[in-house]
């Protein structure tokens, strides 16, 4: 474990008692590594042993000045004063050494020294980092906030008031800050520095990287530091590249990240690109990667990796020679399973036209009994592609090999080639037997029924099995009942969510072809199991149920079936439109004039910021106005209910409604405004769900609401004694 390993591990471990122990360790080398030593130093400023250890930080001199380079030797020391808090003498007079020897024919070299603090040397933390940044600073060069105001550019400069005044990219206005501010906060960009070119001419940039991706995303590796392709995409996407381009630009832009010997490219998602300090050859690179490997299995994939992402790697004889042989060599492996010998032979035979005697692909595919589990357990798609090809060629019982291999293989593109291939004349019916039973039961393989949906649902399906208007019907019920019954399994969250897209995306398009020409049976069955899948909104039935009423206008309700169509009316009893009024005068004559009393009294009490009574009444006053211009709006679009308003014979406002539930029992519903709602005695309101469920239909009608099936057994109106 190298020294920045156990460093890192103490402070994960938060000892700091060890820590030192290691620190002192460390210290008493006599010969040290100045890329090492920079990176312990920035480890320790950016963990939470960084105040601790700064009492400590004069230690790191005897270490400092082993190193010969004087570069690394200002940037190791400028680090140590970044870190330390002795304000020590030795410290001072080492740090004014350090900076005369670089700045020492500045005109302003004494007044800087002030500035930092190492005239007085009471404290001059930072005292090089600080005199860095005085000397960059000047208008039109850019700085970094550390604190999330961004990259910024200097406006103005005044030595006299010591203040600079700084435009930055994630506030508005200029912002002015004294050199005490600045020190703590910013930090010097070159002009070069991608922040800086980001900033300064954003369009200048996007022509770059559209040119020379190559060339941006290396720049940014190197100011930045490591990056993961998420990262990447937050410093790149929108403020230089297009959201609407950046797809097409990254996926050029990774290839040739990808071969680009500068670049270390990680294996995951998760893990970052790393611009190399050495340049490192795709042949190194490879033999390096395989090497890390211990499996069987990882040494196959990372070497096919290597050859399809690089395959120039092959055209030198000493490496083509060294990789087959490796290959060879793992064939020899105990315990290898029959999915790696035959990944083995036809990563040999295929890509270095070797074959082993005894060991050849073809003999391998004889042999082979267990097909279904060999071919399951191979990991590289292309071999398994090839192992399909070669069980076509040479078994006899290849059509019931790929019958039962349509339902286990989980790659789209081998389950495309395994039913082309089934759907030649001697194997389709066993073909057809496998879709029929996947149409009665799909749940058993939600993942191949989803995927068959979507293949006799495109525009040109093509002679396939259930492509017709019929099987597409079938396959459409048969679909939403899968949805119905795993959409609450989180096994199949992802599918679920596939599916639903499936029918939404392109505007319903999927529903739209599917239903168009059907039967009035069918579009009442499908708007039955619709209503039964939740994860549709309202609205994505309210549209489905418009759809059906396109194909079949019969299922359209009539426009005279209810008095509520009117959105813009809200309809209410003499007594609720009374109490309505009152409680408006109320607030408008009695509670804001109180209120107003109460907001005068509290601001006699003094500060208002902290004072609570005031805040409160203020509150106040602002749900009184809310409240009164709701129900003032209301009044106004209000409407008194009156016998003639109510017909009887159909559920709506005004209407009592008797309802048989599922269980058999009774309940009675009588339907009036929002004002009167009162679910305890009974009454809702018109805009309620279950209203609306029940709303335009007659005596023996059935409705559903919430899965459940209710039937109208009785209808009057309010006004009926």
């Amino acid at each position: 474990m190298s020294y920045l390993e156990e460093f890192q591990n103490q402070i994960n471990n938060r000892d700091f008692h060890k820590f030192f122990q290691l620190w002192e360790e460390y210290c008493t080398n006599d010969e040290v590594d100045s890329d090492e030593f920079i990176s312990l130093l920035d480890i320790i400023k950016n963990s939470d042993f960084n105040t601790l250890f700064g009492q400590f930080a004069e230690t790191a001199l005897p270490l400092w000045q082993c190193i010969k380079d004087d570069e690394e030797s200002y940037q190791v020391l400028k680090r140590i004063l970044d870190l330390q808090t002795s304000n020590s003498s030795l410290l001072a007079s080492t740090a004014i050494s350090m900076l005369k020897k670089r700045y020492g024919e500045d005109p302003k070299f004494k007044e800087r020294l002030r500035q930092i603090g190492l005239r007085t040397q009471a404290n001059f933390q930072g005292a090089i980092s600080n005199f860095e940044l005085l000397n960059h600073m000047a208008k039109g060069k850019f700085v970094f906030h550390t604190s999330g105001w961004g990259t910024g550019e200097i406006m103005d400069i005044s030595h006299i008031r010591e203040q600079v005044a700084v435009e930055f990219e994630n506030v508005t206005g200029i912002k002015h800050l004294s050199f005490e501010n600045a020190f703590k906060t910013l930090i010097p960009l070159l002009d070069e520095h991608f922040l800086a070119r980001r900033f300064a001419d954003p369009d200048l940039l996007e022509k770059q990287a559209k040119k020379d991706p190559l060339e941006v995303l290396k720049a940014l590796l190197h100011d930045l530091g490591p990056k993961t392709a998420g990262e990447i995409k937050d410093e790149l996407c929108i403020l230089v590249i297009p959201e609407q381009e950046w797809s097409r630009w990254w996926q050029n832009a990774r290839a040739r990240l990808k071969k680009d010997t500068m670049v270390e490219t990680p294996n995951s998602l998760k893990d970052p690109f790393i611009l190399r300090k050495k340049e490192l050859s795709h042949e190194e690179e490879m033999h390096r990667e395989i090497e890390k490997q211990t499996s069987v299995d990882d040494i196959v994939q990372t070497t096919y990796t290597y050859v399809r992402d690089l395959p120039h790697v092959l055209r030198r004889r000493e490496v083509k020679d060294t990789l087959r042989d490796k290959l060879v060599s793992l064939l020899d492996e105990e315990q290898l399973s029959s999915a790696q010998e035959l990944q083995i032979c036809i990563f040999l035979e295929t890509l270095f036209g070797h074959s082993i005697e005894g060991k050849s692909v073809k003999d391998f595919i004889h042999s082979m009994e267990n097909v279904e589990e060999v071919l399951n357990s191979m990991e590289i798609i292309a071999f398994k592609k090839r192992a399909l090809t070669m069980i076509r060629e040479n078994r006899e019982d290849w059509a019931e090999t790929f019958s039962s291999l349509l339902f286990s293989i989980h790659q789209n593109p081998l389950r495309d080639y395994l039913f082309q291939e089934l759907q030649s004349s001697e194997s389709r019916e066993l073909l057809m037997k496998k879709l029929n039973t996947l149409l009665r039961y799909p749940e058993r393989h939600p993942e191949i029924f989803v995927w068959y949906f979507q293949k006799i649902c495109k525009k040109n399906p093509g002679n396939i099995p259930f492509s017709n208007k019929e099987g597409q019907c079938q396959f459409f019920e048969a679909f939403l009942i899968l949805l119905h019954r795993i959409e609450h399994e989180n096994e199949w969250k992802d599918l679920v969510k596939k599916m639903y897209n499936t029918l939404t995306s392109k505007r319903f398009e999927v529903v739209r072809n599917l239903i168009e020409n059907t039967t009035l049976e069918f579009i009442k069955e499908f708007l039955l199991l619709v209503a039964k899948v939740h994860v549709f909104s309202d609205h994505d039935k309210k549209i489905m149920r418009s759809l059906a009423q396109v194909v079949h206008p019969s299922l359209a309700p009539s426009k005279s079936k209810s008095i509520t169509d009117d959105a813009s009316t809200l309809w209410t009893t003499e007594e609720g439109y009374r109490k309505t009024q009152e409680r408006v005068k109320r607030i408008a004559t009695v509670e804001m004039v109180e209120n107003a009393k109460e907001v005068e009294e509290a601001r006699s009490h003094g500060d208002l910021r902290e004072n609570s009574e005031y805040k409160f009444a203020c509150e106040k006053r602002s749900r009184l106005q809310s409240e009164m211009k709701m129900l003032s709006k209301q009044l106004s679009a209000a409407r008194v209910l009156t016998p003639e308003d109510v017909d009887s014979s159909i559920a709506g406002v005004g209407c009592i409604v008797e309802v048989e539930e599922p269980s058999g029992a009774k309940e009675q519903f009588t339907i009036l405004g929002p004002w009167e709602a009162d679910i305890d005695n009974g009454i809702i309101s018109y805009q309620s769900q279950i209203a609306q469920a029940m709303s335009g239909h007659k005596i023996g009608d059935s409705f559903t609401f919430k899965d459940g099936h209710y039937k109208i057994t009785a209808l009057k109106s309010v006004f009926e004694g």
